[in-house]
C-alpha cells in the first residue's frame, strides 16, 4: 500500500511538472489572454458604473422632489391652522410624515448609490492604469521573446553549420593561394624577360655611367653658360 501511494504521489508530481512546463511554454499567450479577459471585465464594470450613476441621479432628483413636497405641505398645514381647521391640518401632517419617511429612504438610497459609484470609479481608474501598464509590459515581453528566438535560431544555425563554415574558409584560403601563386609567376616571368632584353643592359650601362647619358636641367644650363663664355 505504501508503494502504491508513492507511485500515485510520483504521478501527481509528474503531472504537476508537465502542467508547469505547458504554462511556461505558453506564458506569453496566457498573459495576453488574461489581459483580454480583464478588459472584458472592465467593460462590464463601466456598464454597471453607468447604471449606478444613473440611479444615483434619479434618487437625487427624487430627494429634491420630496423636499419640495414637504415644504409645500407644511405651508398647507399653516394655512389650515390659520383657518382653525385642525382636523385638516392633522391630515396634512400625516401626509408630511409619509413624505418624510419616503425622503429618508431616498436619501439613504442616494448615499448608497453615491458611495458605490465612488468606489467603482476608483476601481475602474486603478484597473485601467494596471491594464495600460500590463499592455506595455506585454509589448516588451513579446519583443524580448522575438529577439531571444532570433538569437537562438542564429546560434543553432551557426552551431549546425560550423563545419560548413570551416570548409568554406579552407576553400577561400585555397583560392587566395592559387591567385597569389599566379601573380608570383607572372611577376617572375616579367622579371626574367627584362633581364634577357636590352632594357636590362641599358639599365646596367646607365648605372655604370657608360654610354649616352640623359641630360638633366643643370647639365643643360651649364652647357649654355659655357657657350656664352
Amino acid at each position: 500500500m505504501g508503494i502504491l501511494n508513492k507511485i500515485l504521489t510520483a504521478f501527481r508530481g509528474g503531472a504537476t511538472e508537465i502542467g508547469e512546463n505547458i504554462v511556461d511554454a505558453n506564458s506569453t499567450r496566457i498573459f495576453e489572454q488574461e489581459i483580454r479577459d480583464a478588459k472584458k471585465h472592465l467593460t462590464n464594470a463601466k456598464r454597471e458604473l453607468t447604471d449606478v450613476m444613473a440611479k444615483e441621479m434619479q434618487a437625487s432628483r427624487e430627494v429634491e422632489r420630496l423636499k419640495r413636497s414637504v415644504e409645500e405641505h407644511e405651508g398647507y398645514v399653516a394655512q389650515a391652522l390659520e383657518k382653525g381647521n385642525e382636523a385638516l391640518a392633522l391630515e396634512i401632517a400625516e401626509k408630511i410624515a409619509q413624505l418624510d419617511e419616503e425622503l429618508n429612504e431616498q436619501r439613504s438610497a442616494n448615499e448608497s448609490y453615491n458611495s458605490h459609484a465612488a468606489r467603482l470609479k476608483d476601481l475602474v481608474k486603478k484597473t485601467e492604469r494596471q491594464l495600460n501598464d500590463y499592455q506595455r509590459q506585454l509589448s516588451m515581453v513579446k519583443t524580448t521573446e522575438s529577439v531571444q528566438k532570433a538569437t537562438a535560431t542564429i546560434t543553432d544555425s551557426f552551431a549546425s553549420s560550423n563545419s560548413k563554415l570551416m570548409n568554406a574558409k579552407d576553400s577561400l584560403e585555397r583560392i587566395k593561394a592559387r591567385q597569389q601563386n599566379f601573380d608570383d609567376k607572372l611577376k617572375a616571368s616579367e622579371a626574367l624577360e627584362d633581364e634577357n632584353s636590352d632594357k636590362s643592359l641599358h639599365a646596367k650601362l646607365a648605372e655604370a655611367g657608360i654610354g649616352e647619358q640623359k641630360s638633366d636641367a643643370s647639365a643643360v644650363l651649364d652647357r649654355i653658360k659655357a657657350r656664352k663664355g
